[in-house]
């Protein structure tokens, strides 16, 4: 069983070299693609069941255990998001084909794309299974690396001037995040996940909080935690829709997964963490007022996530079995969520040809299905009952009276307004976008590009990739009683560490 762990960062990688052979057949590329993706997806699901019934599986590359072998491990938590990432990815592909943005929309193909997309899910799937953190930092590379070229497609001067942004801050984190390597193996002599608890124990009070909270300011950049986050607004929006879709639903959450991962397993927390609460509320209202101020569709969603992201912080600084398991739950609902909201903010933008609530209006009249696949998940996000943004925050809020510190209600009652603020947001999204009469489309900026906006012209891939996610969304309330009941075990595995240190450092894998 063990083999399985290395597919879902081999297989991307080997079909990135062939889509790069294949860059003259576009068939050949959409094929690959499409059968990799589908195939880790099948992987990630044999993952979690063997995960969940019979502990983590584990892959020592070439039979070299740590400290200096390459260590993959798939437990509950990284097989979970591995499976929802990899449904995610495979429905954003399907949408971008069909929005044809994958060759520019031209009838000559790019060779680009394909590549650098199967280059980013590789990164994904490294960044979830890797057991030490130099090889976390080889994923954050990774993903870097081909998001700058995805972000840069069609290139203008906005998106130069965003994806420079994005770029430098990239960079400025990468090199704290090597800095911080550097400074555990200093203290510490290992960097694996495994192995590090026993040695930061042993370190002095002072130089474990200092790493700590060094981790956190490295994490939470690429998580756009407040006041980390300006950069995200400024960057995402300018990508295509399906690039930012991916962008929102993946990269900063493997940013929130590395702070769970490492602040659970590294550092001992007996009790909440005040600061990180603080931040966790700063983050939720921050994004959500910033939202309201937008008038540009893809901003406000932009900030949306970023306020959510909220959420997933305010579960962890409780460092509690029913707070992580909120976490989990959040950050499944909240990937397949966002992802869908910026597939449908494309579908808009293909239908009104701009991205300004001001020009847009009718929409739900002159395309109801549209309307529908945004209601459902804009819905979700605001918690409203009985969908899955609602069995996610129940949990959050539940665990945060549990915990009951005055910084904790503090910021209970903060996430109960933030969603409040969120209804407020999406309503004006729908008032804005789908209420009224339909306006007159805004010509299309570049005439000699086949992906014409403001036509009408919707392929059939992108509203099934788009209803695709959004059933994915319903399922997860639908079957929240099992996903909620593995979320708690996977968090229970996160604060009880002992079967995730020993089946790394024992001498086999399964």
């Amino acid at each position: 069983m063990s083999f399985l762990v290395a597919l879902p960062v081999l297989l991307p990688l080997l079909a990135a070299a062939l889509s790069l052979v294949a860059g003259r057949s576009p068939m050949v590329q959409r094929t690959l693609g499409v059968v990799v993706l589908t195939v880790i997806a099948v992987v990630a699901g044999v993952l979690l069941v063997e995960a969940d019934s019979a502990g983590p599986v584990v892959l020592k590359l070439g039979g070299y255990g740590p400290p200096f072998g390459i260590t993959l491990v798939a437990d509950r938590l990284a097989s979970l998001l591995l499976l929802v990432s990899a449904l995610v990815t495979l429905a954003v592909l399907i949408f971008s084909v069909g929005q044809r943005i994958t060759d520019f929309g031209r009838r000559a193909a790019s060779t680009t794309f394909h590549p650098m997309y199967l280059m980013l899910c590789a990164g994904v799937s490294l960044a979830y299974l890797t057991a030490d953190l130099f090889n976390l930092f080889v994923a954050f590379e990774i993903m870097l690396a081909s998001s700058y070229v995805l972000i840069t497609r069609r290139v203008t001067a906005r998106r130069v001037r965003a994806s420079m942004t994005y770029v430098i801050v990239s960079l400025t984190s990468s090199l704290l995040f090597i800095t911080m390597i550097a400074l555990v193996y200093t203290a510490t002599g290992t960097v694996n996940l495994a192995a590090l608890p026993e040695k930061i124990a042993g370190l002095p009070p002072g130089v474990q909080s200092s790493l700590a909270l060094l981790i956190v300011i490295v994490f939470g950049i690429k998580a756009a935690l407040v006041p980390l986050h300006f950069w995200l607004p400024d960057s995402y929006p300018t990508a295509p829709a399906p690039i930012t879709a991916v962008f929102a639903a993946l990269l900063t959450k493997v940013g929130v997964y590395a702070l769970i991962r490492t602040q659970t397993l590294v550092f001992v927390h007996t009790d909440s963490w005040a600061v990180l609460l603080v931040v966790a509320l700063l983050t939720m209202i921050v994004g959500a007022l910033g939202a309201i101020a937008q008038n540009d569709l893809n901003r406000m969603l932009s900030f949306l996530l970023v306020s959510h992201i909220g959420y997933m912080l305010f579960g962890l600084a409780l460092f509690t079995v029913i707070g992580l398991a909120g976490v989990i739950l959040y950050v499944v609902h909240h990937i397949t969520v966002q992802a869908a909201l910026f597939l449908v903010s494309g579908l808009v933008t293909r239908h009104t040809g701009t991205v300004s609530l001001q020009a847009m209006s009718g929409v739900a009249k002159a395309y109801p299905v549209v309307a529908v696949l945004f209601a459902v998940p804009a819905l979700s996000l605001a918690g409203i009952p009985p969908l899955s943004g609602f069995v996610a925050k129940i949990a959050l809020l539940q665990a945060g009276t549990d915990v009951g510190t005055p910084v904790a209600l503090a910021v209970t009652a903060g996430a109960v307004v933030t969603s409040l603020l969120t209804l407020y947001a999406v309503t004006k999204i729908w008032a804005g976008v789908f209420w009224g009469k339909p306006a007159l489309p805004e010509p299309d900026p570049d005439p000699n590009d086949d992906v014409t906006v403001g036509t009408g012209s919707t392929s059939g891939a992108m509203l099934g990739a788009t209803g695709g996610l959004v059933v994915v969304s319903v399922l997860i309330a639908v079957f929240a009683g099992p996903l909620a009941a593995m979320s708690e075990r996977a968090a229970n595995d996160l604060l009880h560490d002992e079967g995730y240190r020993s089946a790394v450092l024992g001498q086999e894998g399964r």
